[in-house]
């Protein structure tokens, strides 16, 4: 194991990638738990098809497609907290956006020229092809986004589990979960660059949810969530390293099998 991982660390791709998903293990830990208690799940999933759009119109107009896709993510996530507050379900919300964020993709790449050599990364993800630009942009928007969940901590932690007692504080509640679907659209857009449009939704969910299993006390889920996304990254290089597989789904397959041995350890723990 250990000369496998010195031999995996003489590439410099490599070293991007694991400083690339330990902060996105970061960032996942903190928003990825406020998405499980919410109940926002498939927001995350609709968002993150409908920066699908963004990306095609980056390729369009020869703009970096993942500065579109951000954009694009943040109007989704902004547009679907709006219009389900008027009479239209969430659901139904969710899935106009992600259609029409996939039919605008699908439409502007048409309209390009050239070869989107890199559109099956944008679709299932190619971390190994991450920058240290990419890296950088990850630890500043890491920090800032960890930075805002600490500062409004308390008023997190009541919508999440009443926002009904947060109105009558006079908390507002509106605001705090459009602010949170922004912090989803931004960490969405980070991780497409990861496990893609595809697979976004389980890296964001999963370690949330084994966490979310077994402790009750938000901090401590939060850092089981942060500490279990680091180990599915690590672990998902190493494997992909030495097999040859693809990273981005390895990592998730190894979630994956995580996800239900957990919930068969805590079925088998429920008092009969």
């Amino acid at each position: 194991m250990t000369a496998l991982v010195e031999e995996m660390m003489q590439y410099e791709f490599m070293k991007t990638a694991l400083v690339a998903g330990l902060m996105l293990s970061v960032l996942c830990g903190v928003v990825g738990v406020y998405v499980v208690l919410n109940r926002i799940v498939f927001i995350g999933d609709g968002v993150a098809h409908a920066a699908f759009g963004g990306i095609g119109l980056g390729y369009l107009l020869g703009i970096d497609p993942l500065i579109l896709a951000l954009v694009a993510a943040v109007l989704s996530a902004a547009g679907i907290g709006a219009v389900s507050r008027s009479k239209v379900s969430e659901d139904t919300a969710i899935g106009v956006f992600l259609a029409m964020g996939m039919a605008l993709g699908v439409l502007f790449m048409s309209m390009s020229t050239g070869y989107s050599r890199d559109l099956f990364d944008y679709l299932f993800g190619n971390i190994l092809a991450v920058s240290w630009i990419d890296v950088r942009i990850m630890i500043v928007l890491t920090v800032v986004i960890t930075l805002l969940a600490l500062a409004l901590y308390k008023e997190f932690l009541i919508l999440s589990f009443d926002p009904h007692y947060g109105e009558a504080l006079g908390l507002p509640v509106s605001r705090l979960k459009m602010l949170l679907l922004c912090m989803v659209a931004f960490t969405v857009v980070m991780l497409i660059k990861m496990v893609g449009i595809i697979m976004v939704i389980a890296m964001l969910t999963i370690p949330a949810a084994i966490s979310r299993q077994h402790l009750c006390d938000l901090r401590k889920i939060i850092a089981l969530s942060v500490i279990l996304g680091m180990i599915f990254v690590t672990s998902g290089l190493l494997v992909s390293y030495a097999f040859d597989l693809p990273s981005g789904a390895t990592t998730i397959i190894i979630a994956s099998a995580a996800f239900f041995a957990s919930t068969a350890a805590s079925q088998r723990n429920v008092p009969v």
